[in-house]
């Protein structure tokens, strides 16, 4: 995986093999943030990663000047990888050993935009739980934005806040606001 833009642009990244992760393409990747460019300023927002593995995403925004990224995972190696990652790149990414939704049940903090990318194996249930946890404790900031990443297979359009869907491959982005 590679930094697309921003002060860490090119830089390649290598995971550990043995991560139980699927980390998003870089092609998905480069999709997504043609997209956030044109609704956001991604200088100076509030970035919030869910199910983060990799850091993939979070490496991203914080590559593009976000200024403050906490990246959550339950995967003891997948936090100490991002750990020593943004540590090495410079990043200042708060990261959190945690279940998911028990951080979202306690979220210190509200976002501008909140990225979730779960296993896809997930139950439609488990997707609808998220959104729900980050409408119901207002973890958006006014106009801020949750995207979900799935599979091709899951379809979150007729979840309340669901706005639009864009397809990349095997992988979609559902969005939220």
């Amino acid at each position: 995986m590679r930094i697309i833009s921003g002060k860490n642009k090119g830089k390649r990244l290598v995971a550990p093999k043995k991560l139980p992760v699927r980390p998003t393409t870089d092609m998905a990747k480069e999709a997504l943030f043609n997209i956030l460019n044109n609704r956001f300023d991604l200088n100076g927002i509030t970035f919030l990663d869910l199910f983060s593995g990799t850091g993939n995403i979070a490496f991203e925004f914080a590559s593009r000047g976000a200024s403050q990224i906490t990246a959550v995972d339950e995967n003891f190696d997948c936090v100490k990888f991002i750990k020593k990652t943004s540590e090495e790149l410079d990043m200042n990414i708060n990261v959190v050993k945690s279940d998911v939704y028990k951080y979202l049940e306690k979220a210190p903090v509200k976002s501008d935009i909140i990225f979730a990318d779960p296993p896809y194996d997930f139950e439609p249930e488990a997707f609808h739980k998220i959104i729900s946890l980050v409408f119901e404790k207002a973890l958006l900031k006014e106009d801020g934005t949750l995207i979900l990443e799935h599979s091709k297979h899951t379809d979150l359009s007729d979840t309340p806040h669901f706005t639009e869907a864009r397809k990349y491959g095997s992988s979609v982005f559902s969005f939220f606001e």
